[in-house]
């Protein structure tokens, strides 16, 4: 097994303490596995260590990058000539500055961000422009308090405040203030160095997840989707990343599996298009719905080998001792009907 480390990604949802106990659990038989959730790619990137063919999917473009830069790319790295061309200039009026200008972050902080992006768009590759970009996405994260797209800009601004921080919880935080090029830089060399071949020809993917599902050969298909029910709005979370990729203000995908009111006919429907696939690999939580029970029922519907693993799992976040204390489930599904 590879040796290479996982970078820091900052994932809601992210199943980087959960990957080796997940992986441990593709069957004997699995040599390639379909990643159709990826996320922030943990599970993908421990697949490929493993020597899997790895295929991962995400209809968010920012995740996208992540897989592609650590999934699917095998030898390209950043170096100091595509560095000059990223920092080089002077910062510029464009899109974030018009849009996310003291929303988000700081009207000279939009401004590098405008710089750094048409800069990117020069790199001759597509890897380093997915490697560029998930170092973008990882120094826009850092600067963001709790680390998500949700908060109101008096919110940021307060939680920003170094000696208020330090006030209510005797931490100053002062990674908030840090400039996008010193978060860049600062996590450059892990991102480069998690870079490998595991000498086989893995694929990233930007699609809707019912437009590829029947597309990709898989012997396992390993689906993470959000937990309805629990902390789930990716698109609110990272979608300003996308707006800022695009320059333009996407809307909300569709199918994103966090509607009560939608989410069963969701699942249903995925589950008739994977036929094509030996075996599911499911994660889930006890905190989600539909319950562990209602799933079992719905995957009885598809296949009546079914199999249950469970696992206590401690969820710590800032400021707390524990947020709380889940139970993580893994369907594993032979589809024989």
């Amino acid at each position: 097994m590879s040796k290479n480390k996982y970078p820091k990604v900052n994932y809601i949802g992210n199943k980087e303490k959960l990957s080796s106990w997940i992986c441990d659990h593709l069957p004997k038989d699995t040599n390639s596995i379909f990643d159709a959730f990826s996320g922030g790619s943990s599970i993908g990137y421990e697949a490929k260590k493993r020597g899997y063919k790895v295929y991962s999917n995400d209809i968010l473009k920012v995740n996208y990058y992540l897989a592609k830069a650590l999934i699917e790319n095998n030898h390209i790295t950043l170096n100091q000539e595509d560095l000059n061309t990223i920092f080089q200039g002077k910062p510029l009026k464009g899109f974030m500055y018009k849009h996310y200008s003291n929303v988000y972050f700081f009207e000279d902080e939009c401004m590098e961000l405008d710089l750094y992006k048409k800069n990117i768009k020069k790199l001759n590759c597509e890897y380093k422009q997915a490697l560029a970009f998930s170092l973008i996405r990882r120094a826009m994260i850092r600067k963001m308090p709790y680390s998500r797209f949700t908060i109101n800009w008096e919110k940021i601004k307060l939680l920003r405040d170094e000696e208020y921080s330090y006030a209510k919880y005797k931490r100053k935080r002062a990674y908030h203030n840090q400039s996008i090029k010193f978060h860049f830089l600062d996590n450059l060399e892990s991102y480069n160095s998690a870079i490998f071949d595991n000498n086989k020809s893995n694929k990233a993917y930007n699609s809707d997840i019912f437009k590829i599902v029947n597309k990709i050969q898989a012997d396992i298909i390993y689906i993470d989707p959000p937990y309805s029910g629990t902390m789930n709005d990716y698109f609110g979370f990272y979608g300003l990343i996308d707006n800022y990729i695009s320059s333009r203000n996407l809307k909300p995908f569709k199918n994103n599996f966090i509607d009560k009111k939608t989410v069963i006919n969701l699942f249903k429907k995925l589950f008739s298009n994977l036929k094509n696939y030996k075996y599911w690999l499911i994660s889930y939580n006890n905190n989600s719905y539909p319950s562990k029970e209602e799933m079992l029922k719905i995957l009885s519907e598809f296949s009546n080998n079914i199999e249950v693993i469970e696992k206590h799992h401690l969820y710590k976040v800032t400021g707390k001792v524990k947020k709380q204390d889940n139970i993580e489930y893994l369907f594993l599904v032979k589809y024989n009907l």
